[in-house]
């Protein structure tokens, strides 16, 4: 059993750390001061190949399995998990369409995806409708031209910034069965947003509800068939969760080795931080998580990538862990800052904030542990 990356996927990684590095870190706080990320900053992404990793190179991606995302998006949350997020949000998206669609959608969307002209994002959450995510009330209704689409979707990342929606609605029967996916652009009449909301962390990332009053849709624009959004929906979790949890792990190794490098300066009691016993103990444990966390990671990422039939549930198994150990070890790490950690101007506060959510999205970790339950029951 070999557990080194390849020669290729430690370029990939290398790439993409630098590009964080160089690209993002410098204006992370920049940026969530601001409440946006700038949109060049996708057109620099776009060029390294990073707009469309799970599109085939027929249609300009660089169709790379589920692993090697996780290498880029680890990368880059080392530099900001908010902006690193919110590319796997996107690239969740471009894979879904790909996997899913007709020639005509995939001819239609993915050069621009995969450039990064045009931005999407994914609404499957509702105000009443989050864990439970088979009972959501948006409707979708034929007519002459297509369909037409009303309700409202929660939480969506780019809600009011991207420039096109996969959106999960009610074309059916209740549950799961009656759901079909649908893409919506910027612009359709019908379509609004709400109010930028005002989060705890991921503050770069502007979030608002996507709003669809008799939204009109093309026909065209149904993604696969009708009634198989659900799933689709479910699919393309298994790999956000992975890049989630990969995410986690970037901005987790970020707050270790700030601290690491912020316990060989400090002082006390006449030597270093580093230098005592007890907080030598603390840094071996947190060393420990970050690296059980990333091989487990790695283990259903390549499930995923193999087929395996067991991959649903080590994608859990794995969002559960790592997004859980990442946040304990940024928390930890800020308590090793001291003082000096509830401070913004070291960064670790920042990424204890951004981190928190992992453990909610793409499915909260109670649902984690509901789904691992299932899948030992039912075998």
């Amino acid at each position: 059993m070999d557990f080194a990356l390849s020669e290729e996927q430690q370029a990939i990684f290398e790439m993409a750390q630098a590009f964080g590095q160089e690209q993002i870190a410098p204006f992370a706080r920049e940026w969530e001061a601001a409440g946006t990320i700038p949109r060049d900053l996708w057109t620099r992404v776009a060029e390294l190949g990073l707009g469309g990793l799970y599109v085939s190179e027929e249609f300009g991606g660089t169709g790379l399995g589920r692993l090697d995302a996780t290498l880029v998006f680890e990368a880059l949350a080392m530099a900001c998990p908010a902006v690193s997020a919110f590319l796997s949000i996107h690239n969740m998206c471009g894979g879904m369409i790909d996997k899913f669609g007709g020639a005509e959608m995939k001819a239609r969307y993915l050069p621009g995806l995969c450039s990064m002209e045009k931005v999407f994002s994914y609404c499957l959450t509702e105000p009443g409708s989050g864990s439970d995510a088979a009972a959501l009330r948006t409707k979708a209704v034929r007519d002459d031209q297509g369909w037409r689409l009303i309700g409202t979707k929660a939480f969506i990342s780019g809600g009011g910034y991207s420039d096109a929606y996969i959106v999960m609605a009610r074309s059916g029967a209740e549950g799961p069965k009656g759901i079909s996916a649908l893409v919506i652009e910027d612009g359709a009449a019908g379509l609004s947003f709400g109010g930028l909301e005002d989060k705890m962390g991921w503050r770069a990332q502007p979030t608002r509800q996507v709003q669809m009053d008799d939204c009109a849709v093309p026909a065209a624009n149904l993604l696969g068939e009708e009634g198989k959004g659900f799933a689709y929906a479910m699919a393309g979790l298994d790999g956000g969760r992975l890049n989630i949890a990969a995410s986690a792990l970037g901005g987790a190794q970020a707050a270790f080795d700030a601290t690491l490098a912020y316990m060989a300066e400090r002082r006390a009691f006449g030597k270093t931080l580093d230098q005592f016993q007890a907080l030598q103990f603390r840094l071996a444990e947190l060393e420990v998580k970050l690296q059980s966390a990333r091989i487990f990671l790695r283990q259903a990422a390549w499930k995923l990538d193999t087929g395996a039939p067991d991959a649903t549930k080590f994608c859990a198994m794995a969002k559960l862990y790592v997004t859980d150990a990442a946040f304990d070890v940024a928390n930890q790490c800020l308590q090793l800052h001291g003082g000096y950690g509830y401070l913004a101007d070291y960064g670790v506060e920042k990424i204890v904030r951004d981190l928190r959510v992992h453990q909610i999205l793409e499915g909260t970790n109670e649902i984690m542990r509901l789904i691992i339950s299932r899948a030992l029951v039912s075998a």
